[in-house]
């Protein structure tokens, strides 16, 4: 479980502040989806949250650790973090893979570590592409690689920067229904920023509507509403339909629907 008491953060003391008490929680098992526009300050939120920055108040607690108690190795087990833009590289799917066990091994991988890498790459359906480099698969499987190097970390918490922003639909599908699984068969907690509402929609238990460094609102699905999206980002939407078959319309100056 996730919880955020009072978070305040900046980059210097005297600096302006980017979070301002900002407070919530995530359940073991529960994907939340962080939204507002660019400069809202999710990137700061993340930041704070994998310890990169450390909070100017408030506490950040997962499974009751605090951050601020905890070693900057232990909590890196607890927390994986997949970017917005996936990188490949020279090394092999397996070798890439095999670096999310690094908080837990020193200079070299234990057999232990190579077993837990097979584990995943078998969970993810990659084995077949465990030997090949990350710069010769597609975006989608480059995605799945990622994930499943996050996975291999076996942490409490997994933190997506707009992970959809540079799949087409097909491999957007596929990462909706790989986040909904391991939420729902390894009991991890999920939190995604996302602009994506109508994916957010579909995504989410519970969402966090920021902007200019505040909580606007948060709560399940009865805050995913027409009221918190125009505060939010200033545009007019409704939303059709009922429990997983809602969707978001857009509307034009004139209020018609898009």
């Amino acid at each position: 479980m996730l919880e955020v008491k009072g978070l305040t953060a900046s980059y210097s003391k005297k600096g302006r502040e980017i979070l301002n008490d900002v407070s919530f929680h995530l359940e073991e098992g529960e994907i939340g989806v962080l939204l507002g526009p660019n400069g809202a300050g999710k990137s700061t939120l993340f930041q704070s949250l994998l310890g990169i920055l450390k909070p100017k108040k408030g506490e950040i607690l997962l499974d009751g650790k605090s951050s601020s108690g905890t070693s900057a190795r232990e909590w890196a087990q607890k927390i994986a973090y997949v970017p917005q833009r996936v990188t490949p590289s020279g090394l092999s799917v397996f070798e890439t893979v095999l670096l999310g066990r690094m908080p837990y091994f020193g200079l070299s991988p234990r057999e232990e570590e190579q077993k837990a890498t097979e584990k995943v790459l078998s969970e993810l359906g990659l084995l077949p592409l465990k030997e090949k480099r990350t710069d010769q698969v597609s975006g989608g499987e480059l995605q799945k690689v990622a994930i499943a190097t996050a996975l291999n970390q076996s942490p409490s918490l997994l933190l997506f920067d707009e992970p959809t922003s540079n799949l087409d639909v097909s491999n957007c599908v596929l990462f909706a229904n790989l986040c909904k699984n391991i939420a729902k068969t390894k009991r991890i907690s999920i939190l995604i920023a996302l602009h994506d509402l109508n994916m957010a929609l579909d995504l989410g238990d519970r969402f966090f509507f920021l902007r200019e460094g505040k909580l606007l609102a948060q709560g399940g699905q009865e805050c995913f509403n027409h009221e918190n999206i125009l505060s939010t980002f200033g545009v007019s939407v409704s939303i059709s339909g009922f429990g997983g078959d809602r969707h978001i319309h857009f509307h034009n100056h004139e209020g018609e629907s898009k």
